[in-house]
């Protein structure tokens, strides 16, 4: 088996381990209180609103609105965790189809994951920073990582093969 199937491989199902787990932690602790403060916020904004207090409504609805974007980008990002490193196992078992040198391989595999970690890991980031440019900076490299090395495997099995 080369590196840059089992990097694939372990590196998919480490991911995968982490998304779930994230995901359990976040249902048990946090999503409940969360669920409960939206709507929350979402009845006192419409009381407030049906006694003309457009002010308070006003308010409420914007916690509302912040606790969604929260709430939002939690789910996305342990779903976005799993869900690359089930790719990254699928593409694990047939990379050694990919026409490049083993290097070459290695780099796609590598570039695969660091963004796959990063991308999710930045969105969470933003939650507790909101606004932050340098978080919003590492969503956007990560995913071009991921965009990037996607884009490599498939030049790569769409390439003919060397014989050497």
């Amino acid at each position: 088996m080369t590196g840059s199937r089992k990097l694939l491989i372990f590196g998919g199902m480490a991911l995968a381990a982490f998304g779930m787990l994230y995901g359990l932690q976040y249902a048990l602790f946090v999503e409940h209180q969360t669920l409960d403060h939206m709507g929350g916020s979402l009845a006192q904004s419409f009381t407030a609103a049906a006694s003309r207090n457009l002010g308070q409504s006003q308010t409420a609805l914007e916690q509302y609105g912040e606790t969604k974007y929260d709430y939002v980008r939690q789910v996305d990002a342990h779903s976005h965790w799993i869900g690359l490193a089930m790719l990254m196992i699928v593409l694990g078992v047939i990379f050694e189809r990919v026409n490049f040198s083993e290097g070459i391989r290695q780099l796609v595999a590598f570039s695969l994951l660091a963004g796959s970690a990063l991308f999710p890991l930045a969105i969470i980031l933003q939650t507790y920073h909101h606004g932050a440019l340098v978080l919003k900076a590492l969503a956007v490299v990560a995913s071009g990582l991921v965009i990037a090395a996607l884009a490599a495997t498939a030049w790569g099995f769409a390439r003919p093969r060397t014989t050497a």
